[in-house]
């Protein structure tokens, strides 16, 4: 993956963070390695069903990153996902809670108790939330932002594979403050985007525009691991 930072010390945050005693031996880290296909060819790849997957793009190029956590759509759950490079992702219900090996790395995120994301769609007035994280490079700890959530109608310029977007509920999210940074006016972000399948009094989120930086984002979506990789 192209974020990755060849540093000892991020691979021993990495194994931490993972909680396992070696990456290198985890059958999963084992298949996302044998997993290379170029271009369109991401799109048919066969995966091991055992694992959960999403199909991540970063300025036009595309991965795989895998989760063996149990019940990893439930809103209380943290996620961990792990690319073949040993970046891990760290996600609950969605959104970005540490993001290890990346250029800019968020090594924890506090989050508040959230509504529930059936809750939100219905809200006529922006959610307003306050999520608190800490930083690397710069060792910048307790960063706040201020962030404004609403509800939006289905986009037409994002990076959704085989899903119709109008069946799904979207949301986005815009950064309004930025406090406990001695740099914040240089990394306000981006808009980050979610799309919610509130079908059959279900709620996951299959899809999400997230930037870690003012200059590095990312796009994912769920993925199935079957023959002709179909998104869920």
């Amino acid at each position: 993956m192209i974020f990755l930072i060849p540093r000892l010390s991020v691979l021993a945050f990495l194994l931490l963070l993972a909680g396992c005693s070696s990456l290198a031996s985890n059958p999963m880290m084992q298949m996302l390695r044998r997993v290379s296909p170029q271009g369109d060819e991401f799109d048919s790849v066969e995966l091991n069903p055992a694992y959960n997957y999403l199909r991540l793009s970063v300025d036009g190029n595309v991965i795989f990153i895998a989760s063996d956590t149990s019940n990893v759509d439930s809103a209380n759950v943290v996620s961990v996902w792990y690319s073949a490079g040993r970046e891990v992702l760290r996600f609950q219900n969605g959104r970005l809670v540490a993001a290890v090996g990346l250029t800019s790395e968020w090594r924890s995120v506090l989050l508040p108790e959230m509504p529930a994301w059936s809750a939100l769609a219905e809200r006529k007035e922006p959610f307003r939330w306050t999520r608190i994280r800490d930083v690397m490079p710069g060792y910048h700890f307790g960063v706040r932002d201020d962030l404004l959530l609403r509800r939006i109608a289905p986009p037409d310029d994002s990076q959704l594979k085989l899903i119709d977007p109008h069946a799904l509920t979207w949301f986005d999210e815009r950064m309004v403050a930025q406090h406990n940074n001695a740099d914040a006016s240089s990394d306000m972000f981006p808009l980050a985007r979610y799309a919610v399948d509130l079908r059959d009094a279900k709620e996951v989120v299959v899809y999400g525009e997230q930037c870690v930086a003012a200059k590095l984002c990312f796009s994912w979506q769920r993925w199935q691991a079957s023959a002709g990789g179909k998104s869920e």
